[in-house]
């Protein structure tokens, strides 16, 4: 999962993957944390074509403020530049998985 710094570099990673799945939290969320290794399981699993990366909303409040995030965890993921998903809070590994796989299926079909 690589890190996302900046307003500039997001805007660039959204615009130049096919499909992406960035992760937004904190050092300080435990939940962030426990489910942060499930989630990259997931992706790298089931969804090998979702490049996956990292948000730190307390280092780069910027990117966050950017796409409207107010609470972590918070997962958005795009795919040819727009976004087609976003779960924050109370995220179920299955019902991302669900989610993820209609558009992946359409996407990469």
């Amino acid at each position: 999962m690589r890190t996302i710094g900046s307003t500039e570099e997001f805007s660039r990673v959204v615009l130049e993957e096919k499909a992406c799945l960035i992760y937004f939290s904190h050092d300080k969320c435990e939940v962030c944390k426990v489910l942060k290794p499930g989630v990259k399981e997931l992706i790298s699993s089931e969804f090998p074509r979702i490049s996956l990366y990292y948000v730190d909303v307390k280092v780069s409040p910027a990117v966050a403020a950017q796409k409207s995030v107010l609470a972590v965890p918070t997962i958005l993921v795009f795919f040819k530049g727009r976004e087609h998903l976003r779960v924050s809070r109370n995220i179920s590994l299955d019902g991302l998985k669900q989610q993820v796989g209609r558009w992946y299926g359409l996407l990469f079909a």
